[in-house]
């Protein structure tokens, strides 16, 4: 059952009988992912392609070193046109990467435990409160526009003081052809119903212009 089903070269039947596991795995581990990670139709349509594409590169290359590298040339591509994923994502990504080399060298037992057996241990992982920082789950990214004639380097400091535990710049941008500063805060509220009550201390400051309050992530800052 765990032994490989490839003889010393592999017949249709054989690649056949890899295809259809590696598809029906892919597919059963894309829907146990789907319960717990927030993403696109098209990628969970991908995470399930992957084990029966990698797994057939695996067959092909069969090894010749020379083929080898030049798919491994190929792939490298990829990265360059793809856009940054979340952690999830790229979990997802690379246990069905690891899932398709077990299934190109013929390994199918161990391929279908790869893709369902961490399947199922990231559902029951990210159902269960571990891992989790309350503080860091608090924190959120201000986003606060001011014209460029203000000196905004301590100008917010006594209303932060009045309604933030945390105040910390993390990023300043030029907007509207260089007439304002966009500024990004991490702040964490010390009470969050008045959300409201510190948006409009801000207005006073900022002439009224543009402020947003989003979850913060790194990849925000750096838009």
């Amino acid at each position: 059952m765990f032994d490989s089903i490839y003889s010393s070269s592999v017949t249709t039947a054989e690649f056949f009988w890899m295809a259809a596991t590696a598809l029906v795995s892919g597919v059963l581990f894309a829907w146990l992912m789907s319960l717990r990670v927030r993403s696109t139709k098209r990628f969970f349509i991908v995470v399930s392609l992957v084990p029966f594409v990698v797994g057939a590169v695996i067959t092909f290359v069969n090894g010749n070193i020379g083929a080898g590298v030049a798919i491994g040339g190929a792939f490298s591509l990829i990265r360059f046109r793809s856009a940054p994923g979340s952690a999830d994502e790229i979990a997802a990504i690379l246990i069905a990467m690891g899932s398709g080399i077990a299934f190109g060298m013929g390994y199918l037992a161990y391929g279908v435990i790869i893709l369902v057996a961490l399947g199922v241990l990231y559902f029951v992982f990210a159902s269960l409160h571990i891992f989790e920082h309350r503080a860091m789950s608090e924190e959120k990214l201000l986003r606060v526009t001011v014209p460029e004639s203000l000196e905004y380097t301590d100008m917010f400091d006594d209303t932060f003081s009045r309604y933030l535990k945390k105040a910390e710049r993390v990023g300043v941008k030029t907007t509207g052809m260089g007439s304002m500063f966009r500024l990004s805060y991490l702040i964490r509220m010390k009470d969050p119903s008045e959300e409201k009550a510190f948006i409009d201390a801000l207005r006073t400051k900022n002439g009224n212009l543009e402020i947003s309050i989003l979850p913060y992530s790194e990849q925000q800052v750096q838009l």
